[in-house]
């Protein structure tokens, strides 16, 4: 064997054990311990992502009195876990109320934009007074219950309040055992009648 190769100098040797020993090791962040800090903990609230090292016995320690809301107060805690439920991103309110807030804005605009604009050649049949009910849409998707609701009152969907509640009185006084000499036979068309108007007002149409 040649000592002087040249192929020496590319062998790389794993380092051994006295090596490894040498390295420097990260002592235990408790204070007077001298042990490896081999366990991470967190240093709590406003400081996430960083960590103290522990030995485990110090770990252990540091664990029973670890409380991430420590001077937070009550009301603090309750908007933190509620806020936590989303993911602390923002949200917005949703359902019949929200829109009903903002069809009530659409029709201000469009109100507005009605009052201070001329049509000659209607061109703008959303325009009060023209179009007609077949052109004009309802201005949210009809789902199935509300269909079968408008069907039970025997009215076209873009009905209006005024329409809606008109029909529902003509149709309790036709049905009603009271106006046809006390004859219950149409009181399964009346009960129908009476839920399909309490659905309609529970969705805001009247």
């Amino acid at each position: 064997m040649k000592l002087d190769s040249k192929y020496f100098d590319c062998i790389r040797v794993k380092p051994g054990q006295d090596h490894k020993q040498s390295q420097k090791v990260r002592l235990c962040d408790w204070e007077g311990c001298r042990n490896a800090g081999t366990h991470r903990a967190p240093k709590g609230r406003g400081r996430e992502g960083e960590y103290f090292m522990f030995c485990l016995d110090h770990v252990r320690e540091y664990n029973k009195s670890y409380n991430y809301f420590n001077g937070m107060s009550d009301e603090e805690v309750t908007d933190y876990q509620k806020a936590s439920m989303t993911g602390h991103r923002p949200t917005w309110s949703s359902g019949i109320n929200a829109w009903s807030a903002r069809t009530a804005r659409a029709d201000a605009r469009r109100n507005q934009f009605n009052a201070d604009t001329i049509d000659p050649f209607n061109l703008f049949p959303d325009a009060e007074g023209a179009g007609s009910a077949e052109q004009r849409r309802p201005a949210r998707p009809i789902r199935n219950a509300e269909r079968k609701a408008f069907g039970a009152l025997d009215l076209p969907f873009e009905s209006t309040a005024e329409d809606i509640k008109s029909r529902f009185k003509m149709l309790v006084k036709l049905h009603h055992p009271d106006s046809n000499g006390g004859d219950r036979s149409s009181e399964d068309q009346l009960r129908d009648i009476i839920q399909a108007y309490n659905y309609l007002k529970k969705a805001g149409f009247c």
